[in-house]
């Protein structure tokens, strides 16, 4: 099994990175073999959209022969989806959504003819469903009775994920955390991780059609983080 571990803070040390963290470590119980790729968009974000992919985008013509390079880094990322059997995502909420870092992967892979294709009824997702496990750390409250702010990340990636197909997702909300002292931090993270429901990976671990994994010697780049700096012509 591969683990795609995405993480979208700046900090380090931050609330939404320990809740990756141990989600992922939920999983090796589960699958102590797995493999994990790494792509940390907290410390290494990705450029914004450039006029190349842009241009590349603008039209069914464009896309069928797209500028040289133009879609590099966001094939790139996306052969990183596909390759992962379960995809864990870490980021805070910023401003009521997500990071800019966040928006910035999203609209590398949210691509038309390749993840995701039109259809008079809306957006249809041609990616194989897998299980993709989202904790949120908010330093306010925006679900239950102390709710103090609107949610704007979970409708908006929910929506996105499930447009190139990805539709098993589990939110893992740790709220609050600007009122929560060092010594209150795990018994929060372990009150999140309650929620987590591993029932799931053996629904897809025994899904007819499943592509095989990608060994650490045929995966392109273990540190996901170099692919972005490597592929010449992405940005």
């Amino acid at each position: 099994m591969n683990i795609l571990h995405i993480d979208c803070s700046p900090r380090q040390e931050s609330h939404s990175r320990q809740l990756s963290a141990a989600i992922v470590e939920k999983l090796l119980e589960v699958a102590p073999g797995a493999s994990i790729t790494r792509r940390d968009l907290g410390a290494e974000p990705l450029q914004q959209t450039e006029a190349l992919y842009a241009a590349a985008l603008a039209s069914p013509a464009t896309l069928a022969a797209p500028p040289m390079g133009s879609l590099d880094l966001s094939e790139a990322l996306i052969r990183e989806v596909e390759a992962a059997d379960v995809i864990v995502i870490g980021t805070p909420m910023h401003n009521l959504t997500i990071p800019s870092v966040l928006k910035a992967w999203i609209d590398q892979i949210l691509r038309v003819g390749r993840t995701m294709k039109s259809t008079p009824a809306g957006k249809v997702g041609m990616l194989r469903d897998r299980p993709v496990f989202i904790g949120v750390a908010s330093g306010g409250f925006f679900t239950g009775e102390r709710a103090n702010q609107p949610d704007f990340l979970t409708p908006y990636l929910s929506l996105g994920l499930n447009s190139i197909g990805l539709r098993a997702q589990q939110f893992l909300p740790l709220e609050g955390t600007a009122f929560l002292d060092r010594s209150q931090a795990p018994l929060a993270r372990d009150k999140a991780l309650a929620a987590l429901d591993l029932t799931v990976m053996k629904e897809f671990r025994a899904a007819p059609g499943r592509p095989a994994v990608l060994s650490s010697r045929d995966r392109p780049c273990r540190d996901a983080t170099l692919l972005s700096r490597a592929s010449p012509g992405a940005f």
